[in-house]
């Protein structure tokens, strides 16, 4: 079932109406992210204003989910002894099956009970597990054939998967909370989806739909069988009928197994009853209509087995589009909040940070990948128009406390020492510029790195030439930049609109504003807490990322530049658990989760703890980006880009799927200026900017390889995908021409022997054929055109395929990989299955 965005609100307001003390209390699992961390703040704020109790358990992926269901939600079942209750899962289980993997039904059966355990899903990856937003709206499934698909579908207050004002909570399943796209983009899936559901057991024969298989032999065996769910309960049911009819009509009937309709059969009886009681026409002249014949058992099967496979094919074109994120989840429970008039400062702050970190990590549209940046400045966030138009909505709940100001300056402290406002500033795309100096800022920066090619020499010296005409010397940039001269920081911005775009930095800076707030577009967010700290959103999406990826614990230790070295025992072994081991990555949590605390205490002071961390992790990301590139170790395969992290001071760093994303990504923004400014080539109106890349780095504790692959977005093209779909393409019209002769041919053979005899079953399976031709010839003429829009269009973004085309390998190789991850972009390899595992994965398309 879904939840729609208009009744945001309903579920909780029906916790919030039968909650008391004795119930158990809601399960929070969360994922291990800065956006899904925001949007638990938020709803445990909410939770404690109202007094529900609550317990937040960090998931951090597949076998940890498993884990929770079997340990957690699994006593909480009623069948198990339990009470029932809500179990929240933010960022977590969009993907897949929940009602499966939470143990919210039993596997022993085919019963849809789930023991009143409700699971709130609240999650940004698409695309969605189908059977999470349109399953699971009964209680215990009935058979086909003793209910209204139409009724049953509205049982319970559900209407088309959707939950409807006079639905009562407790009752058990699987909710999604739906953002706007199930109701306004999946009414095609949602229809194959119910009509597979409706659909009787059928054999997927092949020899059915080739007619090799006669009539007589389709009413045996094992399919009359599978019909027997559809046609068993009219046949008891017409029994009675049959027996009235003449016995010449129930002979002619007789060799047709699958009795037509009931609203069919009922027509047909009352005409018989009304022609035998009826006296002779005095016109016989007039000649009465022709009944029309039945079709045969084996036609009707083709015809089922044909809808059967057209709408499996739409559910898996659906899951075959790759990866893609929408709305952050940190969003939608601000929209809740809003909906229950609880929002304030504290959790709008919560749903700009949680916003602000789905850039960081490359997740957009088109999946993890490089974002289609705008080139005149502001932020390069998720969703395109659709992204900036929550980023303005934002922008308008936070302009309350803007009190007119319109200064280009950067904000770097607080307006007094109460001041807990948050404002919009014109950010540069620095990185932690308030807390580093200027030169750091800059070099760091994914976005200003990759345009002047920092890693070189002569990109460096770009950056000095850039600082001298902005008239900042090194003296002066090499300070903190809360400590440069006044005068300097007050021009900055005016100097980097003017000079920049000479080094094809147009959208280093956002634009001038021309009003109050509707034209701050590409703006940032910044917010005091009195003279303690001032820091921007962006900057607390990169401390959390940072304590998540890296973890707090020898932060401390690092001094500016050091890199990180873990204790040893006397064998010479890490004594430090892998960066990757969930025992090591709970902690983590639970620390980013106390820097997110509430305005009034402590809030910023972990924060701030942290910023020598973040500034780590950047340093490392520069320095081997800097080593990858300027040794040149990446090589270009046939699908996409690989290059591997085994050695240097930072490879334990890189073990860690967040951080090496981050990486891939400064890699493959890096490659994609570097051929964008070389490359001429030019498909259409589109360049093509780059291919996919792949990135693994070494875990030597465990011996293995854990694997990203980026791509999608910024006009990433798979040239390999490209020619395999063109040569699948003329393949399929070669086949389908060449099908269209040899059907002719046949239909005037036949017209040849037929000689004027009736052959009914032969010319309804001619037509059939002709028709399932002429359709499928359309809907491939429809499937190129998808595909060039797919690839080079705006409505249909090239998306990550990564996560589908490692399942492919998985299947087809002896290659031991682990897939655990939410992000199903990130896999671990053994160290010794690599080459096979990325040879293998070279053949596939990796975006689509």
């Amino acid at each position: 079932m879904y939840l729609p965005r208009n009744l945001i609100s309903h579920l909780y307001l029906q916790l919030l109406r039968s909650h008391h003390p004795l119930s158990p209390p809601v399960l929070i699992l969360v994922a291990l992210e800065p956006d899904a961390l925001c949007a638990c703040r938020i709803l445990t704020t909410l939770l404690k204003r109202d007094y529900i109790a609550h317990k937040i358990q960090p998931v951090a992926g597949y076998g940890d989910l498993a884990r929770a269901g079997e340990e957690l939600v699994r006593p909480m079942r009623t069948t198990e002894g339990g009470s029932g209750g809500v179990v929240v899962c933010l960022g977590v289980g969009g993907l897949v099956d929940l009602s499966e993997i939470l143990r919210l039904t039993n596997a022993e059966d085919d019963s849809d009970e789930t023991s009143g355990v409700e699971a709130w899903v609240i999650d940004a990856r698409r695309p969605w597990n189908l059977v999470n937003v349109f399953g699971g709206q009964w209680q215990a499934r009935e058979a086909l054939d003793e209910i209204d698909a139409n009724a049953r579908r509205k049982t319970r207050g559900v209407e088309n998967g959707g939950i409807t004002r006079t639905y009562t909570s407790g009752q058990g399943g699987v909710i999604v909370f739906d953002d706007g796209d199930i109701q306004e983009e999946l009414s095609k899936e949602r229809d194959a989806y119910y009509a597979l559901e409706e659909m009787p057991e059928v054999d997927d024969d092949e020899d059915d739909l080739s007619g090799s298989e006669s009539g007589d032999d389709s009413d045996h065996g094992t399919s009359s069988k599978k019909r027997k769910s559809w046609s068993g309960r009219e046949d008891e049911e017409s029994e009675e009928e049959d027996d009235e009819r003449p016995r010449q009509r129930r002979r002619s009937n007789s060799s047709s197994p699958i009795p037509s309709s009931p609203s069919n059969r009922r027509r047909t009886i009352g005409h018989d009853s009304s022609n035998s009681s009826r006296t002779p026409s005095p016109e016989p002249n007039i000649v009465s209509p022709p009944v029309a014949r039945q079709p045969s058992a084996r036609t009707l099967k083709r015809r089922l087995l044909r809808l059967k496979r057209k709408h499996e094919n739409v559910l898996q074109a659906y899951y075959n589009t790759g990866t893609a994120y929408s709305e952050p989840i940190s969003s939608m429970m601000y929209s809740l909040a809003s909906e229950l008039g609880r929002e304030d400062n504290d959790l709008l702050w919560l749903a700009i940070v949680g916003t602000s970190s789905m850039e960081l990590s490359g997740r957009s549209m088109a999946g993890v990948g490089i974002s289609s940046s705008s080139e005149s400045g502001g932020s390069a966030g998720w969703g395109g128009s659709r992204g900036e138009h929550l980023r303005q909505i934002l922008r308008d709940e936070s302009a309350r406390d803007i009190l007119g100001s319109s200064s280009d300056l950067i904000p770097t402290t607080a307006r007094s020492p109460t001041d807990t406002s948050i404002r919009l500033s014109p950010e540069p795309r620095f990185l932690l510029v308030r807390h580093w100096s200027l030169y750091e800022s800059m070099l760091h920066s994914p976005y200003l790195a990759s345009r002047l090619h920092v890693w070189t020499e002569n990109g460096r010296k770009r950056l000095h030439k850039l600082l001298a005409k902005m008239g900042i010397s090194l003296t002066q940039c090499h300070q903190n930049y809360t400590h440069m001269d006044m005068e300097l920081k007050r021009v900055l911005r005016s100097r980097l609109l003017k000079y920049a775009p000479m080094y094809g930095l147009e959208g280093l800076v956002p634009p001038q504003a021309t009003g109050y707030s509707s034209n701050r577009e590409g703006w940032g967010f910044v917010r005091s807490w009195g003279w303690k700290a001032c820091l921007s959103a962006t900057d607390v999406a990169v401390v959390l990322g940072s304590i998540l990826e890296v973890g707090p614990g020898a932060a401390a230790t690092w001094e500016a530049g050091s890199s990180f070295r873990p204790h040893t025992n006397g064998a010479g072994q890490s004594e430090v658990p892998s960066e990757t081991d969930p025992a090591n990555l709970h902690p983590r949590f639970w620390s980013a989760y106390d820097a997110l605390s509430p305005t009034g205490s402590d809030s910023p002071t972990l924060l701030v703890e942290s910023l020598p961390l973040a500034k780590h992790l950047h340093r490392a990301i520069l320095r081997t980006g800097t080593s990858l590139l300027s040794k040149h170790q990446i090589r270009h395969l046939r699908a996409f880009r690989i290059a591997v992290v085994k050695e240097g001071p930072d490879v334990k760093l890189f073990t860690n799927p967040g951080a090496l994303t981050k990486l891939a990504l400064w890699v493959a923004e890096a490659i994609q200026v570097q051929e964008r400014d070389r490359s001429d080539t030019k498909m259409g109106k589109k360049k093509i900017l780059g291919t996919p890349l792949v990135l693994a780095g070494l875990d030597e504790d465990r011996g293995v390889y854990v694997v990203v692959g980026t791509g999608g977005g910024g006009g990433v093209v798979d040239f390999a995908a490209i020619a395999k779909k063109q040569e699948a393409r003329r393949t399929k019209k070669e086949a389908k021409d060449k099908k269209r002769k040899e059907r002719e041919d046949r239909r005037k053979k036949r017209a040849a022997e037929r000689a004027g005899q009736d052959n009914d079953d032969e010319d309804e399976d001619e037509e059939e054929d002709t028709e399932d031709d002429s359709s499928s010839g359309s809907d491939s003429d429809d499937g190129a055109t998808d595909d060039e829009k797919g690839l080079f269009g705006n409505k249909n973004l090239v998306r990550n395929r990564f996560g589908i085309a490692f399942q492919e390998v998985v299947q087809e190789t002896s290659a031991r990989v682990r897939i655990d991850s939410f992000e199903h972009c990130v896999v671990e390899v053994q160290k010794e299955d690599l080459g096979g595992f990325l040879e293998a994965l070279s053949f596939r398309s990796v975006v689509g």
